[in-house]
């Protein structure tokens, strides 16, 4: 799967997330869609969604058992290393630890794990 493919998986499960799990109305740049995504934030999605399909690949599909907060923390955690990559100094928000991630955000970067691991099946 090409790299801006990947992006666009993510981008498009990120914003599926949102939606279903954001209480109340979500800031505009949370559901901006692949279109109008900015480049950083394309290539950011492209490298998480990379990571994760490699993840689960050199474990030979045993990542699968993770828990589904393990699973989310892989993609917040990848997520942090891209906001460093792409900000000399990113907003805390881009950059906080799994604990202190709201609790849709945990949930929609578990659902990304679990559709990347879809396409992949």
């Amino acid at each position: 799967m090409p790299q801006t493919e990947d992006g666009r998986l993510f981008r498009e499960t990120w914003i599926a997330g949102v939606r279903a799990h954001f209480p109340g109305e979500p800031k505009p740049g949370y559901v901006t869609p692949w279109e109008d995504t900015p480049e950083w934030e394309r290539q950011a999605a492209a490298a998480v969604q990379g990571q994760v399909r490699q993840f689960l690949l050199v474990s030979e599909g045993h990542a699968s058992r993770l828990s589904r907060e393990q699973k989310g923390w892989f993609v917040a955690t990848c997520w942090t290393a891209q906001m460093f990559k792409h900000f000399e100094a990113p907003k805390p928000g881009y950059v906080a630890d799994w604990p202190d991630l709201p609790d849709w955000q945990k949930e929609t970067d578990s659902d990304i794990f679990e559709a990347v691991e879809k396409s992949i099946e």
